[in-house]
Order: structure tokens, then sequence, then C-alpha cells
């Protein structure tokens, strides 16, 4: 097999499949750490709301309007 001009052998096939598969399982990983990742914070918000709303029934008021409303954008510099 020849690529750029220089023929290759079975070990830098090998080499280079490897390669190419190690990419390829560390991009899977990183995807579900991600989405993992992002089904917590959706999670999180999800439970931080229904306290908040529990604390107000409790009290019978409005949620407070001392905590910032989470409008599901990312804030800060990690979002």
């Amino acid at each position: 097999m020849t690529l750029f001009g220089r023929t290759l052998g079975g070990e830098e096939i090998a080499s280079l499949v490897f390669l190419l598969t190690a990419l390829v399982l560390w991009v899977m990983a990183w995807r579900g750490e991600r989405n993992w990742t992002r089904w917590f914070r959706g999670w999180e918000a999800d439970r931080k709301a229904r306290r908040e709303a529990e604390l107000a029934a409790e009290q019978g008021g409005e949620p407070s309007s001392s905590t910032p409303p989470s409008s599901g954008t990312p804030r800060g510099p990690w979002g």
C-alpha cells in the first residue's frame, strides 16, 4: 500500500488501524461522559426547582426572588 508516495508495510498499517480504533473509542467515551454530564445538570436543576416549589408551598408564598431563575443557559467559565 502506498500513502503519500511512501510504501507502508504490514506493521505500519496495523499501527494506523490501532491508532484509528483508539481514537474512535476515545471519542465514544468522551461523548458518553458529555451526555451524562448534560443529563445530570438538567436533573439537578429540576430537583432544585422542585425543592424550591415545595418550600414555597410550605411557606404559602411564591418561590423566593432572591435566587436567580434557572434559564437553562450555561453560566460561568465552564458552562
